[in-house]
């Protein structure tokens, strides 16, 4: 298997999804992670549940396994000074220093970019925000559910007119994820400069600025058209009738993506035996069809629910074109597709618990990522400090002080 990063050393001082998840996919490339948590406090993603599922189930805890998976994990009050000794050790050895930490904790703590860059110039120092290092929110938290969502314009963007409240993200870590994807590709372009120029590098990726960039082209729009928000695309008044999703006959929904309209309708037509609609004159090209777009899509709505999704699925396939089947998390996980590309794998736990993971998007050479379990609280604090030259007396004062778990 090829593991780009193999060799590159990761020192990770964060919490919860985004900048852990970060790390994951490092380690999904070959890096080798190392975790660092407080003895005491740990991290809140080890027992955070979130829509609907518990916080741990059968021993396994899902929003501790995504972003954590295939790491090793050890335990430093980083407030004491045997703490900091000790991460500043494992400072000069790293290749890459990821944080989430406030500003303030940072400074407190003393780990803020020239603190560890003045202990290893050639570091990668990678910093997880809000809102970004610079301006007035610099300062203050967030959450994916608050401002990758919502102050980046996404909830809006997805909300029909007259909704009570604005909708809410799909489901958990939606941004941190999409973030995490973001700050690891910061990561290894520092890396490759490092490479070249022997330099480090800060790397700053925010919620809002992952947010924006997914809502570049809306924001573009806006501006082009001088409004806040760009039209709700509803299924009624689709300007294109078959880029819409369509209810089947028991119940599922295949959503139809003919973005060049002219060039598949005869065809589709033909297809479903419509010859009719060839003729008639409302439906003559894409801008007869946009402009009946309501008589069209309530003809289509009639002829998708007279058939199954999967009779869907049979005669779609027989056209070109750009079309899919509307599925359920519960059942993307199980989708052949997905599974022969490695897209999902099942992960089994010691105690009998088993989750499924989903691998960084990227492969190298035709190979999905091999994921593994995340690390148990403090698994391998021992097994650092041995490393580090630290005996068994030495380890267990620190301990008995609170240094570390």
């Amino acid at each position: 298997m090829t593991r780009p990063l193999e060799g590159v050393r990761v020192l990770e001082v964060a919490i919860y999804a985004f900048v852990p998840s970060a790390a994951a996919i490092l380690a999904d490339w070959g890096a080798e992670v190392l975790k660092i948590e407080h003895p005491v406090l740990a991290d809140p993603g080890r027992n955070t549940a979130a829509w609907g599922v518990p916080a741990v189930v059968n021993g396994v805890s899902h929003l501790w396994e995504v972003p954590n998976r295939g790491k090793r994990a050890m335990t430093l009050d980083l407030a004491t000074p045997e703490g900091k000794e000790i991460l500043m050790r494992l400072v000069d050895e790293s290749d890459v220093f990821l944080t989430n930490f406030l500003p303030a904790a940072r400074r407190k703590l003393g780990i803020e970019p020239e603190d560890i860059r003045d202990r290893n110039p050639r570091i990668i120092y990678a910093r997880g925000s809000a809102q970004g290092p610079k301006g007035e929110l610099a300062e203050r938290g967030g959450f994916d559910g608050v401002t990758y969502w919502t102050r980046t314009g996404a909830s809006l963007g997805v909300t029909p007119p007259g909704a009570p409240a604005p909708l809410s993200m799909p489901g958990p870590g939606f941004g941190d994820l999409q973030c995490g994807m973001a700050l690891a590709g910061g990561v290894s372009a520092a890396l490759y400069r490092r490479e070249r120029t022997g330099e480090g590098t800060v790397v700053d990726v925010s919620l809002m600025s992952a947010g924006l960039w997914a809502m570049g082209m809306t924001i573009s729009g806006t501006s082009v058209l001088d409004v806040d928000r760009l039209t709700h695309q509803s299924h009624e008044n689709s300007t294109n009738p078959l880029v819409n999703e369509y209810r089947t006959r028991d119940g599922g929904f295949v959503a139809m993506g003919f973005l060049q309209s002219d060039r598949y309708w005869p065809e589709f037509c033909l297809l479903v035996d419509r010859l009719d609609w060839l003729a008639d004159e409302r439906f003559a090209d894409s801008a007869a069809r946009a402009e009946n777009s309501q008589i069209l899509v309530k003809f289509l709505d009639e002829l998708f629910s007279e058939r199954d999704q999967a009779e869907w699925e049979e005669l779609l396939s027989r056209q070109d074109g750009q079309w899919d089947v509307v599925m359920p998390a519960g059942k993307v996980r199980c989708d052949a597709q997905a599974q022969a590309n490695g897209y999902v794998q099942l992960v089994q736990h010691e105690g009998g618990g088993k989750i499924v993971l989903v691998p960084a998007p990227a492969q190298f050479d035709g190979e999905a990522p091999q994921l593994g379990k995340a690390p148990t609280f403090s698994a391998d604090t021992d097994d650092v400090l041995k490393s580090h030259g630290l005996d068994d007396d030495a380890i267990a004062n620190l301990r008995v002080r609170g240094v570390i778990a």
